[in-house]
């Protein structure tokens, strides 16, 4: 399967989430999760001093985005997603290892938290081989199709 970061006349960015992008940022957020963020919960984050926004593009087309907030020197990711029609091509440990680059270079963090389904076994596997560790268990956190599911919480020192 080639890889569309293989194809260097694709270019792709990282750039601050506006409130204006959180229209489109909702039409990626539904099309990847069977129970969506709130569209008031991403402007709220947009409204927040310890948290930002962050818009993934993809040749000029909002592809993804990232949430996180950082506080004591601690990023913690919230929502990190991209398009389902780009993922498995690269473009998640694109966006995770700019989260790392934004936290060691713009917010002076050293510890990277975040929480994942043990069902989303793709996403686990990113956060594995970026050397995330499991640390602990949040039971009942996320909304399922039968109930609650938990979270598994993550870590990762990401020392410069």
């Amino acid at each position: 399967m080639a890889s569309v970061l293989s194809d260097i006349s694709v270019e792709a960015n990282l750039r601050p989430m506006l409130e204006a992008d959180i229209g489109t940022v909702m039409l990626v957020e539904t099309a990847s999760y069977p129970h969506p963020w709130d569209e008031r919960v991403m402007r709220d984050c947009l409204r927040a001093s310890h948290y930002h926004g962050w818009v993934f593009e993809v040749d000029g087309a909002i592809s993804g985005y990232l949430f996180l907030s950082v506080v004591a020197g601690e990023m913690h990711i919230l929502n990190l997603c991209v398009h389902p029609d780009l993922q498995g091509q690269g473009w998640g440990r694109t966006v995770l290892q700019r989260a790392f680059d934004l936290a060691v270079n713009e917010y002076e963090a050293t510890m990277c938290f975040l929480e994942v389904r043990p069902s989303n076994v793709a996403a686990l596997s990113l956060y594995q081989s970026e050397g995330f560790n499991e640390i602990g268990v949040r039971k009942n956190y996320y909304p399922a199709v039968r109930g609650r599911e938990d979270a598994l919480v993550m870590a990762k020192s990401i020392i410069a």
